[in-house]
């Protein structure tokens, strides 16, 4: 693989998202409806679960991206810039290398969080506006199908899973992107139903007018 493709995915998915200046999102931090809880939350945990692998030496780790529920909690073009300071937060606390810390950003947050937009995208233009839609689709299957498909470009350019046989590293990331999915879908229900203006991809007006 060039070793010039990733880094130059990563630039061609963060300048887009920098160019919508998502700053603009937050708003004041001393209004009650502002993004701060879930943004903070974002950079404290994120690196701590990303660090893990390079903690602990066991047979097989369990990634967690994260990279949906951030991307429904803050949009796209504020997941982008969070999720970059998250791998750089997570490369400062690790000895991952230069191309490790790239990989990881890039296959767990970046693209992940993009797919998360595209399907989100499709979803509102080929579904109805429904809770239920939003929470199954973009909470836990979304997040399973986002994953997946994020991990298996991984693989493609060649970020294996160490201690897996070929031919069984693809069910073992799909059960993985399981567990994000679960997660993230739990989570989205429970923002829904009690911290709505934690989810800038959720509307009361646009989700709630038809129930």
């Amino acid at each position: 693989m060039d070793p010039l493709l990733e880094p130059l995915l990563a630039v061609l998915i963060l300048l887009p998202a920098l160019w919508m200046r998502p700053w603009r999102l937050l708003g004041s931090w001393a209004q009650p409806g502002s993004l701060q809880a879930p943004l903070l939350a974002s950079l404290t945990l994120l690196p701590l679960l990303w660090a893990l692998p390079h903690w602990h030496a066991v047979p097989l780790h369990l990634q967690w991206s994260g990279a949906c529920l951030v991307t429904l909690c803050l949009g796209w073009p504020l997941a982008v810039p969070v999720l970059t300071l998250a791998g750089g937060i997570t490369w400062a606390i690790t000895d991952a290398t230069a191309r490790q810390a790239l990989a990881l950003l890039l296959w767990q947050g970046l693209v992940p969080a993009t797919f998360a937009l595209l399907l989100g995208a499709a979803l509102r233009r080929w579904l109805p506006i429904h809770p239920f839609i939003y929470i199954l689709g973009r909470g836990f299957v979304g997040t399973v199908v986002c994953l997946f498909a994020s991990t298996l470009l991984a693989q493609a350019a060649g970020h294996t899973l160490a201690n897996v046989q070929p031919e069984l590293s693809r069910v073992a990331l799909w059960l993985m992107a399981w567990g994000d999915g679960f997660i993230t879908g739990l989570l989205a229900a429970i923002f829904v139903a009690y911290r709505p203006h934690w989810l800038a991809t959720w509307s009361d007006t646009l989700y709630l007018k038809n129930c």
